[in-house]
């Protein structure tokens, strides 16, 4: 009988918290604009959404800031 070992792994939002306590540079909007348009050829569409997200957050830095 095999017995299966339940490796925990840490959930989106932790990892998420994670990247907020060490906040890291954006790329350019050029270099963010071009993964969108990636993104949108390969039609991902977390791909896109995540992209955008990042392209208004570099573009207008006061966006979502607390």
């Amino acid at each position: 009988m095999k017995r299966y070992v339940v490796v925990p792994r840490p959930t989106e939002r932790a990892a998420l918290r994670s990247c907020e306590r060490s906040p890291q540079p954006l790329p350019s909007v050029p270099a963010l604009m071009a993964a969108l348009i990636d993104a949108n050829d390969r039609r991902d569409r977390e791909g896109v959404c995540l992209a955008a997200h990042r392209v208004v957050r570099a573009a207008a830095p006061e966006v979502g800031a607390p």
